[in-house]
């Protein structure tokens, strides 16, 4: 069995089953390889995914396996993206190529460094790890919160997390988007940023949804 093309189809599932689909055609029409109908079947055989009635489910082997290349590949695309500021597009080719050669540890150590960040570039959501849990100190994480931020630091938002999907909208009229860089200016009793010359001022909540990489 092609691991690759094998590791691929499982990423699709997940990506399918974020999306609510779990159908058997979804998943031929997703991957444009003609051997992917025989590689389906060695994966029934050996305990990757299970098909019945058109629709084809994760196992638990098929699904760990999944779940670890969709972090990997996830992960890897907020490194290109946000350290080295590689565009989308390549850091999405680029993510595909070394998501297979990561180890558990090696993954951990670059999800600390970023903070663990809960989504890729592309706003799709990072499967949890067990760094995530139980933060470590070996690393200071290149995303922080903007509360975590120095008071007279600069920071370059990097996303926003909104607990309300209305708040992106209104965040975005203020001009807080990511790509923007703010200067905090103080935190108590409000959180108050400088951004180009408009000086704003929001609250604890809003401070922890936003998230920046240092800008010096």
């Amino acid at each position: 069995m092609g691991n690759k093309l094998r590791d691929e189809i499982l990423e699709l599932l997940w990506s399918l089953r974020e999306k609510g689909s779990n159908n058997y055609a979804d998943v031929i029409k997703g991957i444009s390889d003609n051997d992917v109908s025989d590689v389906i079947r060695k994966m029934e055989k050996s305990g990757h995914v299970a098909i019945a009635d058109n629709k084809i489910n994760f196992t638990e082997k098929g699904e760990a396996r999944a779940r670890d290349l969709t972090r990997r590949h996830r992960l890897a695309e907020r490194l290109f993206h946000d350290v080295l500021e590689v565009g989308m597009e390549e850091s999405e080719e680029t993510a595909c190529e070394i998501e297979h050669f990561l180890s558990p540890s090696v993954t951990d150590s670059v999800c600390s460094f970023l903070g663990h960040p809960p989504t890729c570039p592309h706003g799709n959501p990072i499967p949890r790890g067990s760094c995530c849990s139980k933060f470590s100190s070996d690393f200071k994480p290149l995303v922080m919160q903007l509360k975590e931020l120095e008071v007279g630091l600069k920071g370059r938002i990097v996303f926003i997390k909104p607990s309300e999907s209305t708040r992106l909208e209104r965040l975005a009229t203020m001009g807080i988007v990511p790509g923007s860089i703010i200067r905090l200016k103080q935190k108590r009793p409000s959180f108050v940023l400088e951004i180009d010359e408009t000086t704003l001022a929001v609250d604890t909540l809003i401070a922890e949804e936003i998230y920046i990489k240092e800008h010096r």
